[in-house]
């Protein structure tokens, strides 16, 4: 019996060592597998860069029509905030009481006609009587006298028919070029032109359209400098093209070219005033509209990356790199203009022998260990160099 029990006892030791061995194994840490990330190496191509503006845009021409007259006005020809064009009659103002002073004017112009052709008669027959000696010289003088100041009063008559004719054409008001006219500032019936050049409506022309924009005093100086280092796209002295975008637009879908810069620099902001100006047939772009404006700077070998894989915090934006050992770096950078396809000119910080994590940056710490899944960034078709010898359509 007590060898019975002695051998339950030892069966029973060995079932509890197996048992523990068992659980020891169990409960042994394994730490997780490297996060996936996917890597890829920088590309190089060549790159047009550009520099982006904010400004506005301007008719290139605005007249506000006036009442260069006194008197009642008689009708306004032309639908409030419709096309006009030019030689179009836009309003009438009284014209019968210019006609009338026209009539007038003319008619004190025939006497004073009348009366020099008398008067030069008159001095006829007083010359040849006194060059027969029949006269006497007061009598040729009084006659000579008298048919010039008839000259006279026929100059007058006709200076003044000159400005009653300017006067009746002043009521008649027409359009100065093609455009876009707002609404009438005065009604039918009301006098105008009285003690000032009552503003009757504004005229703009919108086509083509200025946009006007302000570049700071670094960005000038630095584009200066690249001039002399012939590096800009444009020679000095030549148009640059300019690209336009509205508000609402994605990217920049009008092009033009810069016509205008100022010759100083504003000492209060800073900065220099540009213009660009661009064809608009379809009259999409009004004045007074925010308008973003972009201008090709250069054109060289860069490298890029997908934008998306750019991150930033205090100290500025940065890559995550994979080294050699799998281990995530952050690199500090410096990056240029983003391209049409979303991807981001880096100036400095990597290299094209460097891999960047362009997935997976939620896994990818600074200092961990990840398992690359190394692909290849699609290089994207170059863009063509953007040069004032273009045609801006």
């Amino acid at each position: 019996m007590m060898a019975y029990n002695k051998s339950c006892l030892v069966a029973l030791l060995i079932i509890a060592a197996v048992c523990g061995a068992a659980c020891n194994r169990g409960n042994r840490y394994a730490p997780p597998p490297p996060p996936e990330v996917t890597v890829a190496r920088p590309i190089e191509q060549e790159v047009t860069t550009y520099n982006e503006f904010t400004g506005y845009t301007k008719a290139v021409e605005t007249v506000a029509i006036r009442a260069r007259v006194q008197g009642a006005l008689e009708s306004v020809n032309f639908t409030p905030g419709s096309p006009v064009k030019q030689g179009q009659l836009l309003f009438v103002i009284e014209p019968t009481l210019y006609q009338a002073q026209v009539d007038q004017v003319q008619a004190t112009l025939d006497g004073n006609e009348a009366q020099l052709k008398a008067a030069e008669t008159q001095l006829e027959i007083t010359q040849a009587t006194f060059a027969r000696a029949a006269g006497s010289r007061t009598d040729l003088v009084t006659k000579t006298q008298q048919r010039d100041l008839a000259r006279a009063q026929v100059q007058i008559a006709k200076a003044n028919l000159e400005q009653a004719k300017l006067n009746l054409s002043y009521t008649r008001i027409y359009a100065p070029f093609d455009g876009h006219i707002d609404r009438n500032q005065v009604d039918v019936g009301n006098l105008v032109g009285a003690g000032e050049a009552t503003v009757l409506a504004t005229l703009v022309r919108d086509e083509p359209i200025y946009a006007y924009f302000t570049v700071s005093e670094r960005d000038l100086l630095q584009f200066r400098e690249m001039q002399r280092q012939k590096r800009t796209l444009v020679p000095e002295g030549e148009q640059s093209l300019a690209y336009l975008g509205l508000a609402t637009e994605i990217g920049f879908p009008h092009a033009g070219k810069v016509d205008y810069a100022s010759n100083r620099v504003d000492t209060s902001t800073g900065t220099i005033e540009v213009r660009a100006v661009f064809p608009d047939p379809d009259g999409i772009i009004l004045p007074g509209l925010f308008a973003r404006v972009r201008i090709p700077s250069t054109r060289g070998r860069e490298i890029l990356v997908p934008d998306i894989a750019i991150g930033a915090d205090q100290g500025g934006r940065y890559l995550l790199a994979v080294d050699d050992k799998n281990v995530v770096q952050q690199r500090r950078i410096g990056v240029g203009t983003i391209t049409d396809d979303g991807m981001r000119v880096i100036q400095t910080g990597i290299t094209t022998d460097d891999w960047v994590v362009i997935a997976g940056l939620q896994r990818a710490h600074p200092g961990s260990l990840v398992k690359p899944n190394r692909t290849e960034l699609k290089t994207a078709a170059p863009t063509p160099p953007a040069t004032g010898t273009e045609s801006p359509r």
